[in-house]
């Protein structure tokens, strides 16, 4: 038994999937409908994990239509809330082209005109990765520490 003290944390997880245009106005607004989501969920707008998520799709999803993009065929995002942790994917069709670099190496030159998307990636989320997706494509993964996020 627990002590009376522990607060009850939800075991269920909340789970919004969406397929967007691969072009930048599909980006943008795979960045609008997720605070949207994430207010519904109680998270709310300009909160800092809001925000937070809010430039990481808005990266992930220009990485996507900019790199990603195949002809007739669309990014999906996938975001998931659970009490610990809030998962971003964005997921393209192109898996041969993946970003350089991973989770904490990546680096752009100063006077590079590209390669700076990931460094926010990097800067802001907890973990980032790149998956194979079945049957094609890739996934870019972003997670966030709820709990180390609300202790700061």
């Amino acid at each position: 038994m627990r002590p009376a003290s522990t607060p009850r944390l939800p075991v269920t997880a909340r789970v919004f999937v969406q397929r967007f245009s691969s072009t930048p106005r599909g980006a943008r607004l795979a960045r609008h409908l997720v605070v949207h989501r994430l207010d519904t969920w109680g998270v709310p707008y300009g909160s800092a994990v809001s925000d937070t998520a809010a430039l990481l799709v808005a990266e992930l999803g220009a990485n996507a239509v900019t790199h990603g993009r195949v002809p007739g065929r669309d990014i999906e995002v996938l975001l998931r809330l659970d009490a610990y942790t809030l998962r971003i994917d964005v997921s393209d069709s192109r898996g041969e082209r993946r970003p350089t670099g991973t989770e904490g190496t990546v680096t752009a030159a100063p006077e590079a005109e590209q390669g700076r998307g990931l460094l926010i990636v990097d800067a802001l989320a907890d973990r980032w990765g790149v998956f194979d997706r079945v049957p094609v494509g890739k996934t870019v993964r972003a997670e966030l520490d709820l709990l180390l996020r609300a202790a700061e």
